[in-house]
C-alpha cells in the first residue's frame, strides 16, 4: 500500500513593511502622482431632478460615504454627487432617502413599529422607501440600475411578505402617499416663488 505524499507544512508569519505616502517620495513615474478623476462631472446633473428635490425643502447634506435619513436631526445625508456611478444612481438613492424623510411626524407620520435594525418594521419601511424611489424615478424619467444593497434587503422583504399577504399593497399605498406628498411640495414651492 502506497502512502500519500506528505504535504509541506504551512507556517503563517507576520512580516512588516515600511510604507510611504506618494507625496513623501521623489522621482517616481508620473502616474503615481496623478490625482483620481471624479466619476461624474457636475455637468451631468439632471436639472429637473435637482429642481424636484430642492423644492421639497428637505435638509439634504452631502459628505461621507453613506446615504441615510436621520430621524433624530431630520436630515438626509448623501455622499458627494461625484462618488456615484452615474447621475441616475445618485437621484434614485436620494429619492429613497427623501421617501424615508416623509415618515417624520410633521409630514406623513408613518411608523411600522420598528424596534431594531433589520426587524419587520425596518424591512417594511425599507420596502416603502424603495417603492417610493421607484415611483419618483418614474415621475422624473430616471432609469437607475439596481443597487448593491438591494440583495441584502430582499431577504427581509420576503419575510415581511410571507408573514403578511397584503404587505406589498400596504407598502405600495404608503409609497404612493409619499410620492404624492413630495409631488405636492413641487406646486407649493412654485406658488411660494411666484408670491415672492
Amino acid at each position: 500500500m502506497k502512502r500519500p505524499a506528505k504535504r509541506p507544512r504551512e507556517s503563517p508569519f507576520l512580516k512588516g513593511y515600511t510604507v510611504f505616502n506618494v507625496e513623501q517620495v521623489e522621482g517616481l513615474p508620473a502616474h503615481y502622482y496623478a490625482v483620481a478623476e471624479p466619476r461624474l462631472d457636475s455637468v451631468q446633473r439632471i436639472e429637473k431632478a435637482d429642481a424636484f428635490f430642492t423644492a421639497t425643502r428637505a435638509d439634504i447634506r452631502h459628505g461621507g460615504n453613506m446615504a441615510y435619513y436621520s430621524a433624530a436631526s431630520d436630515h438626509v445625508q448623501m455622499p458627494p454627487f461625484e462618488s456615484f456611478r452615474d447621475a441616475e444612481s445618485y437621484y434614485a438613492t436620494l429619492a429613497h432617502e427623501v421617501t424615508h424623510w416623509t415618515k417624520h411626524g410633521e409630514r406623513l407620520d408613518r411608523e411600522f413599529g420598528r424596534k431594531r435594525w433589520g426587524d419587520e418594521g425596518y424591512a417594511m419601511e425599507e420596502l416603502v422607501a424603495e417603492l417610493g424611489a421607484a415611483f419618483l424615478s418614474a415621475d422624473l424619467d430616471l432609469t437607475p440600475e439596481p443597487r448593491e444593497d438591494h440583495a441584502s434587503y430582499i431577504a427581509s422583504w420576503l419575510k415581511v411578505l410571507k408573514n403578511d399577504k397584503r404587505a406589498i399593497f400596504t407598502a405600495a399605498s404608503h409609497a404612493q402617499r409619499a410620492a404624492d406628498y413630495l409631488n405636492g411640495l413641487q406646486s407649493a414651492s412654485r406658488m411660494m416663488e411666484a408670491a415672492a
